[in-house]
């Protein structure tokens, strides 16, 4: 293998004095590169060795959908989106190139195909598989449910494997995507297919490298780390034969990412891939040789981005027996990190296995830490979905332009109205009869079942303003009650979360953060960043590729984490016992509703079994 080109080290205080005779008393101050790739754009982040940011940008990606159910985006048009976001970023700030030390990526956990002879995209669209349009549509996203056969053929093994992943592999996972392009591909364009995950994809395109992360293969394409219960090579060879990939086995598993040491590499989240090639550069508009990362799935930038900033806790949220901010402190810290879904992730020393969580996940972050990740199938897209389908939407759209404000802080400001026109003791009080269990898009965690759905108990014939803002208030509230679920079941199980450090734009709605604090009676952490956490976790990477030495360490990421977080503000939850008690009592309908659907769904089953569908 060739020796990666030797680097200095960064170092917190490695400042050296500006060659400009202009500004001789300025210190020259070292920038990363953070890149965050989500499901609807692309974003560049510049951080400078103080943890600040100090440019951002960002581009809207293409998404198509051929038909229901399918969603593809393009490689080709990622990348000319990160390359025009940091050049802007660039541009925007005045920032010289000649001061950027390194670059980290995060993407959605979306499939990836490349050509293994000519290293071009292939296109995931059939039935024929062609770019007729000219786009590279060369990826299947996250959220794409086409393989829904092949999930299932995959959980029917329950083969050892599947115990990493909650006991189901999702839908939302690789190898069932995989699958279904071998099952649906003609096989002489099949078997030149090499698979990545999108963030190995795009260090792969920064630098030519085939370097695999390990928080890619082990999350999302069932890698089992060398080690862990008896695992080898870490692809395991008779899963992939039982579910009908042997081809994926030849050559030492050379198109996935190969065998650690023999013909692949695999890094934990920072470490060093290589450095940035001349194409790359050029596209980027940076000088070649800026060291690049291992990256690592979106949600775990946001867990990098937020859970090391130090924080003023009680004595009961913090792990009093642990050095101020040390690297335990994560133990107890959940990182929720909400967009158009919510990923709940949580670190610990030792494997914890939760029913309906995925994970534990060894090494993707941290080497020998264990990582968990739970869920919410759809939190911001269900908000927008609820607001979006009622009758009154559209009046309180035009009324929340005309008070120049988005719809959410227009409900807000009408919920709270309500309240003093009602003279109700709190806002909640409001909903305390309206019952809304908001599945609609199926359940991650804790249940694991893709065929969850919403139920209501209190609808009325009410098109109102108020009937949107009490539909609106009780979508909070169920996001709220089910991340107190999953919270719960992966306490149970022997994790020891006490505090949310939360990220993303819901930040930002502090009804919706009170009542998750309240209902899972512990602090809510709110980011420095409100906006940018999670590429500011990705800039972190950069940060620590940057301080590899010769001999190829680097700073421990904790470190990096420490040294680079900034401080948020803490959202406490209520010490209002009727509040308490209030929503107590609608947790309780909230799992009866969740048991009653699957329940009903049983028997209706059952009692329509003797039917069959028309041929």
């Amino acid at each position: 293998m060739a020796q990666l080109p030797f680097r200095q080290p960064y170092r917190q205080n490695s400042r050296q004095l500006s060659t400009d005779p202009r500004n001789e008393l300025h210190p020259h101050v070292e920038h990363f590169i953070g890149i965050d790739v989500g499901t609807g754009s692309a974003r560049a982040c510049i951080m400078n060795d103080q943890g600040d940011i100090v440019g951002l940008a960002s581009e809207n990606i293409g998404l198509w959908q051929p038909q229901t159910g399918y969603y593809e985006q393009s490689t080709t048009d990622i990348w000319r989106c990160i390359c025009s976001s940091v050049r802007r970023a660039m541009d925007q700030h005045n920032i010289d190139r000649s001061t950027i030390r390194g670059i980290g990526f995060d993407a959605t956990c979306s499939l990836a195909v490349f050509a293994q002879d000519s290293d071009e995209p292939v296109c995931v669209t059939g039935p024929n598989f062609e770019n007729k349009d000219g786009n590279d549509r060369n990826i299947i996203l996250w959220l794409d449910h086409r393989p829904v056969d092949e999930t299932n053929k995959i959980n029917a093994t329950k083969h050892n494997l599947l115990r990493y992943v909650g006991g189901k592999m999702s839908i939302e996972m690789e190898i069932p995507k995989v699958l279904w392009l071998k099952n649906n591909m003609p096989k002489e364009l099949f078997d030149r297919c090499k698979f990545y995950d999108l963030t190995d994809a795009l260090t792969h395109i920064a630098t030519g490298s085939e370097t695999r992360s390990f928080c890619s293969v082990v999350c999302k394409q069932g890698f089992v780390p060398v080690g862990v219960d008896g695992s080898v090579k870490g692809w395991q060879e008779d899963f992939l034969k039982e579910i009908g990939l042997e081809d994926l086995c030849e050559d030492n598993f050379k198109r996935m990412g190969g065998v650690d040491k023999v013909n692949g590499r695999y890094l934990t989240a920072g470490e060093l891939v290589g450095t940035l090639s001349e194409k790359a550069a050029a596209d980027m508009g940076l000088d070649p040789g800026v060291a690049v990362g291992s990256g690592v799935i979106d949600a775990y930038a946001g867990w990098i981005g937020t859970v090391g900033a130090k924080v003023k806790l009680d004595e009961d949220t913090l792990n009093t027996e642990a050095p101020k901010n040390d690297v335990s402190q994560a133990f107890t810290r959940l990182a929720a990190v909400a967009g158009t879904s919510t990923c709940h992730l949580a670190m610990s020393r030792d494997p914890v296995f939760v029913n309906g969580v995925w994970g534990p996940y060894r090494d993707v972050l941290i080497p020998e830490y264990w990582m968990a990740e739970g869920g919410q199938s759809a939190t911001g897209e269900l908000l927008k979905h609820v607001i979006e389908t009622h009758p009154a939407f559209q009046e309180a759209l035009s009324t929340a332009e005309a008070f120049n404000t988005n719809i959410y802080d227009y409900l807000n400001e009408h919920l709270r109205e309500m309240v003093e026109k009602e003279n109700a003791p709190h806002v909640s009080w409001l909903g305390r009869h309206f019952f809304f269990y908001g599945d609609l898009f199926g359940n991650r965690s804790p249940i694991a079942d893709p065929n969850m759905k919403g139920s209501l108990v209190g609808l009325s014939s009410d098109k109102s303003l108020d009937s949107l803002a009490l539909h609106y208030y009780a979508t909070m509230e169920f996001i709220a009650l089910q991340t107190h679920q999953i919270v719960t079941a992966m306490n149970k199980s022997g994790h020891v979360i006490s505090s949310i450090f939360m990220s993303g734009s819901q930040c930002q709605n502090d009804i919706l953060m009170h009542l998750i604090a309240s209902a899972c009676d512990m602090p809510v952490l709110i980011p420095r960043y409100v906006h940018a956490a999670v590429v500011h976790g990705a800039a972190m990477l950069g940060a620590k590729a940057a301080s590899t030495d010769k001999d190829g360490n680097s700073e421990p990421l904790w470190d990096i984490m420490d040294r680079l977080s900034k401080a948020g503000k803490m959202v406490k939850p209520t010490t209002d016992q009727v509040l308490k008690n209030l929503l107590a009592a609608k947790y309780k309908v909230f799992l009866e509703q969740c048991e009653a659907q699957q329940r009903y769904r049983k028997d209706i089953d059952e009692a329509v079994g003797g039917w069959s569908k028309a041929d």
